[in-house]
């Protein structure tokens, strides 16, 4: 059974419709790369598997259960986390305090624990402190807990997002862009960075991504949209073989490239 399975997902807008009865499934254990040309629908999907669009039609099936109506922190709970193409940081907390607030989902202590300092509470603070420390040295940056989250150069920032995704617990990773605004070196500690998560953590990994090179590194099978419709899906060397997804995507980027 496929930890993620997307039936005939439709999302319109109006007139609009920007994802057309897209099928695909993710299986547990994996590396899944989504791309296309800018437009293409990628992030609409995304936004319907994490509650933030509700889908027209068609179904996502996440651990056998539909996600269709679940809102965004239940489906967090339910073990699925998400990163952004643009930073989501709590800019005026700590690293810390920014990496603390990715296991809400799994606090239980309420308003009377906080205020009373029961000993449950006082457990769970401490549970949440010791997976936020290890989060952060997971992605290499414990030593920069304490500094304040706006300080940090970009790329430090990126990775206090996967620690605070990494946070949640999530048995599914989806990753946004994770290589925008990296630099070379950043982005090879990024692939070796997603292997880890995915061999050490067990967390399966979904990512949207633009640089080529890096999802024909990362990824086992790559799913290709155009227009909101899967125009192609297989591993790395068909899909970039393939002539529909050469004249959709790889060869518009060549002809930018070329002006």
């Amino acid at each position: 059974m496929a930890l993620l399975e997307i039936k005939d997902l439709t999302l319109r807008f109006g007139g609009l419709c920007a994802v057309n009865k897209l099928s695909l499934e993710i299986e547990e254990g994996s590396i899944r790369s989504l791309i296309g040309p800018n437009g293409a629908g990628k992030t609409c999907v995304f936004n319907c598997l994490t509650g933030f669009y509700k889908p027209s039609d068609g179904d996502m099936i996440f651990m056998g259960e539909s996600l269709v109506k679940r809102k965004p922190h239940i489906i967090t709970y339910k073990g699925m986390a998400r990163t952004f193409q643009n930073l989501r940081l709590f800019q005026q907390m700590t690293v810390f305090e920014n990496v603390m607030s990715g296991m809400h989902c799994r606090s239980s202590a309420g308003f009377i624990g906080a205020v009373l300092r029961t000993g449950s509470q006082k457990l769970e603070e401490k549970k949440i402190r010791e997976v936020a420390e290890e989060c952060l040295d997971f992605v290499g940056i414990l030593d920069k807990k304490y500094y304040m989250a706006k300080n940090l150069p970009y790329g430090d920032q990126r990775r206090v997002e996967w620690a605070r995704a990494l946070a949640t617990q999530p048995k599914l990773l989806l990753l946004d862009e994770p290589a925008a605004g990296l630099n070379k070196e950043e982005k090879s500690r990024l692939i070796d960075l997603m292997r880890r998560i995915r061999d050490e953590r067990k967390i399966t990994i979904f990512l949207i991504e633009h640089d080529m090179g890096l999802v024909m590194k990362v990824s086992e099978k790559i799913f290709v949209i155009d227009y909101g419709v899967k125009i192609a899906e297989g591993e790395a060397k068909e899909v970039q073989d393939n002539p529909r997804v050469i004249e959709a995507y790889l060869g518009k980027e060549e002809e930018e490239d070329a002006v």
